[in-house]
């Protein structure tokens, strides 16, 4: 492998007049304008370099970049198998083929864009995609690659986790899927995808639920706090801060917390609860909070619960962002009269 010093961008193919407002590139690597990245030899035919990529909205992807570049900068195109765009299988499996494009020419030393499917620039790439969604651009090599050809490139500050894969051959006509970094690949793919945002206001709807277990606390016995935070949409929120400063006769709080639909959170701690989460569109982050309510209380315990969204993005409706509960003491076990009493 070979690392590059200074990489000056150039691109190929790309949409005349620049980027529309409403696109957005979506990567993994951290290469910039004269940044420095390595080289990936060693590819045999039909061998793929995949990236796992997410998308930041609801619109369609509309190009694929991808850096190439031999040790010499010097090497004419260079004409490969194809770039697959799969739905988000498990990593690092990819799931079902979305598009091709089929046959990318690509130039040395450039970070080639392709934006139509046929080399007649007549049929443009489309593929729709959701808000949090994550799916997957391989390119196949149609020939082996030698330590002088040009090649797939890779930053140099590490392999994000569950982000980059590798279809590799392990014996003759026998491909498996593989985590690149298993196979000692240390970086990022410079494989990136242009996404066109459909345009309209940056908003995500997030609400708050909370309730309590049992319905009514007894004092000096333990008291379960169960509270959801969901986002509606329409785009994600990567940055929700959930804030419940519980009421002091409720002791010694610890709590979990689990997410579904992508959403991400801590998964556990103690304390009040003052924590940033993650929620895609329709994501949802529960905390389960388990406690002890202090022997001798009376009257109700109330506990209001908060979630703020930021990051960028606003909330078109902030009535649902606070929760708040109210739980009465038990009023002990009753006693049932039957006939034979008076």
């Amino acid at each position: 492998m070979a690392r590059l010093p200074a990489l000056g961008f150039l691109c190929t193919s790309c949409f005349a007049g620049g980027a529309l407002a409403a696109e957005v590139t979506v990567q993994n690597d951290s290469l910039s304008n004269f940044g420095t990245a390595t080289i990936v030899a060693g590819f045999a035919e039909g061998e793929k370099a995949a990236s796992w990529l997410t998308s930041p909205c609801n619109g369609n992807i509309r190009a694929i970049q991808i850096f190439w570049r031999s040790p010499s900068g010097t090497s004419g195109n260079t004409i490969h198998f194809g770039i697959d765009i799969h739905r988000a299988g498990t990593f690092p499996i990819p799931g079902p083929l979305a598009q091709e494009i089929g046959g990318p020419v690509l130039t040395d030393n450039v970070l080639n864009e392709f934006r139509f499917l046929d080399e007649n620039n007549t049929v443009p790439l489309i593929v729709p995609v959701t808000s949090g969604e994550t799916f997957v651009v391989a390119l196949e090599m149609a020939s082996s690659i030698g330590a002088s050809d040009p090649s797939v490139v890779r930053d140099t500050d590490g392999n994000t986790p569950g982000r980059n894969a590798l279809f590799a051959e392990i014996g003759p006509g026998n491909f498996v899927w593989f985590n690149s970094a298993d196979l000692l690949v240390q970086g990022d793919w410079v494989i990136r995808a242009v996404v066109d945002c459909a345009a309209g206001p940056n908003e995500a709807d997030v609400g708050v639920g909370i309730a309590t277990t049992p319905g009514q606390y007894t004092a000096g016995q333990p008291l379960t706090y169960t509270i959801v935070i969901d986002n509606a949409g329409p785009v994600s929120a990567s940055t929700v801060t959930v804030v419940d400063i519980f009421p002091s006769a409720f002791q010694t709080p610890t709590w979990t917390c689990s997410g579904t639909g992508g959403a991400t959170c801590p998964a556990t701690g103690s304390g009040n609860i003052t924590q940033n989460i993650a929620l895609p569109m329709n994501g949802i982050a529960t905390f389960t909070v388990n406690g002890t309510v202090a022997a001798g209380t009376t009257g109700t315990l109330t506990n209001s619960v908060t979630a703020v969204v930021g990051g960028g993005v606003t909330d078109p409706s902030t009535t649902d962002n606070t929760a708040t509960i109210n739980t009465s003491a038990s009023s002990g076990p009753l006693i049932f009269l039957d006939g034979f009493e008076n």
